[in-house]
């Protein structure tokens, strides 16, 4: 009974926070839409979405009025591919369900459900301006080509008051992976993965039976792992496909072609290579921007300058962050890029606009304009310098805590330590 009762009045304080009526005033507006750029904007925010974007609004009396003056207001931030949710430390088995080691298919595996809210790495990415992401399922050696379903989650966490609002979108794409992991998990053999991920395809399209002169006889599909599939054969639900060299791709792209996919390309480290026939089909690539230097035979071709080759190809792009940092490097990755020739409007709505494009959710998220979620990041300079910091991030209208675990050890110690700079994180 206590526990229903705390969770009765989690739900009404989120509620009470969302029905909130907001003034952002003064800020540097970038609001990736029609309304390009504000100085001295003004954002109004009403139960979750924006009202309303523009120079010199009437605020109303009842508002709650933040003043942002020398500050830039941009869209939160989105992941487009991170294992947030779903991994809690790296060497620790039972905190990590990113992966299963079975060999079976796992089309029907499903992130949605493993999804932890009270994830602790949740608050330490939020600090930085992310707001959305991409939970992703892997592979992993001796497990399978197609690792399962991905969802759009919300970074309030457990603060988003319900499963409803934590995941944004379920089942929004169907991950797998080619290429020399792809190769490793058969053998070694490209070839053998190819003709694995095709067998599954064929199964799925027959339901589940493979036939042939004379030959009628069981798939190795499940009946879930089938109906998990037909989406995706479909073309209503996307494929995110792992491959980097430029062949993998353009064997990719004829794989799509042959069943009707709609596919997006995850690391493309070579995609520079490919970017017309990219373009021509209309598949957009999540990059890393820093890797920039050959690391494996499959990406040996990899240049500092390919976000900007994909961008005259007009190829769609959205970034990703990669290594130990992982999501927490979005602005750094886009900063490497912007160095690298890309101009700073396009690399920040390369992990702002264009995940929410790619991943069909551009109508609600990844620009500020009127009936948009209220996803809003107020900074204390450029997004992409990397001494700039979030100053008030908020999701769908809800102001976050800036503190998280991180932060308030760090503010723990320095009080024990009795350091003049001990001074806490504002809430």
């Amino acid at each position: 009974m206590t526990r229903a009762l705390l969770i009765s009045l989690g739900l009404l304080a989120a509620a009470t926070a969302k029905a909130e009526l907001i003034a952002i005033k003064g800020a540097e507006v970038r609001t990736f839409s029609r309304l390009g750029t504000l100085s001295n904007g003004t954002v109004l925010i009403r139960d979750g979405r924006i009202e309303a974007v523009g120079l010199d609004l009437a605020i109303p009396a009842n508002a709650k009025l933040v003043e942002a003056q020398g500050k830039i207001l941009t869209p939160g931030l989105f992941a487009a591919e991170t294992e947030l949710g779903i991994k809690e430390i790296d060497g620790v088995d039972e905190t990590n369900d990113v992966a299963s080691e079975q060999p079976r298919y796992s089309a029907a595996l499903d992130v949605s459900d493993a999804l932890n809210p009270d994830s602790a790495v949740i608050p330490v990415t939020r600090v930085d301006g992310i707001t959305r992401a991409v939970s992703m399922p892997g592979s992993k050696k001796g497990g399978s080509l197609i690792a399962g379903q991905a969802a759009v989650i919300s970074l309030a966490g457990s603060l988003a008051g319900d499963d409803e609002h934590f995941v944004t979108r379920p089942r929004v794409a169907m991950v797998a992976a080619l290429g020399e992991f792809g190769a490793d998990l058969f053998g070694g053999s490209r070839l053998a993965a190819f003709a694995r991920l095709r067998e599954a395809f064929e199964e799925a399209k027959t339901g589940g039976l493979r036939s042939g002169p004379g030959l009628v006889h069981e798939a190795q599909l499940s009946p879930l792992d089938i109906a998990a599939l037909k989406p995706v054969l479909a073309g209503e639900q996307p494929l995110v496909l792992h491959v980097d060299r430029a062949s993998d791709i353009r064997a990719a792209l004829r794989l799509a072609d042959d069943y009707g996919i709609k596919l997006i390309i995850s690391g493309g480290a070579e995609a520079w290579r490919v970017a017309k026939l990219l373009a021509d089909q209309r598949v957009p690539v999540l990059l890393d921007p820093s890797e920039n230097l050959p690391a494996r035979f499959e990406t040996l071709q990899v240049r500092a300058d390919a976000a900007q080759r994909l961008l005259k190809a007009g190829v769609r792009f959205a970034f990703i962050g990669g290594g130990q940092a992982g999501p927490r490097a979005l602005r750094q990755v886009a900063g490497i890029a912007a160095a690298r020739g890309l101009p700073k409007d396009i690399a920040l709505a390369a992990i702002t606009l264009y995940p929410a494009e790619i991943f069909g959710l551009a109508d609600s998220l990844g620009g500020i304009a009127p009936g948009m979620r209220a996803d809003l990041v107020l900074w204390d300079g450029d997004p992409l310098e990397l001494r700039t910091t979030a100053t008030q991030v908020w999701i769908d209208g809800q102001r976050m805590p800036m503190q998280n675990r991180q932060t308030l050890l760090r503010d723990k110690y320095l009080k024990r330590l009795k350091a003049p700079d001990a001074a806490p994180v504002s809430p």
